[in-house]
């Protein structure tokens, strides 16, 4: 898998993602942010409970964080990895995606 490097996080772009079936997605907005559209397999973790939620994550597999704008989920990134996970951003979060006409789900 390729990933594109910043200075201090792994991210994917959403096509990349999307294209990992592979990816744990974690979606750290709120409740409300997440019932107007989120991606079909993430999982909600609103971003203040995240620590909370770490051990229970696979560690065998990466774990990607979506956000609105990709804000939230870098800090999520951060934290995830400082944690020992493999964590990765989803650049532009949401807003991005939408813009690549990638599926999302009010379920």
């Amino acid at each position: 898998m390729l990933f594109k490097r910043s200075t201090s996080a792994k991210s994917l772009s959403p096509a990349e993602a999307n294209a990992q079936a592979d990816l744990q997605i974690i979606d750290v907005r709120s409740r409300e942010e997440w019932s107007t559209g989120h991606i079909d397999r993430a999982i909600n973790i609103p971003l203040d409970q995240l620590p909370n939620h770490l051990a229970g994550l696979d560690t065998g597999q990466p774990v990607a964080f979506v956000c609105q704008s990709g804000t939230r989920s870098r800090t999520a990134t951060k934290i995830a990895a400082q944690a020992g996970l493999d964590a990765i951003n989803i650049t532009g979060g949401m807003t991005a995606w939408g813009r690549a006409g990638l599926p999302t789900s009010t379920r």
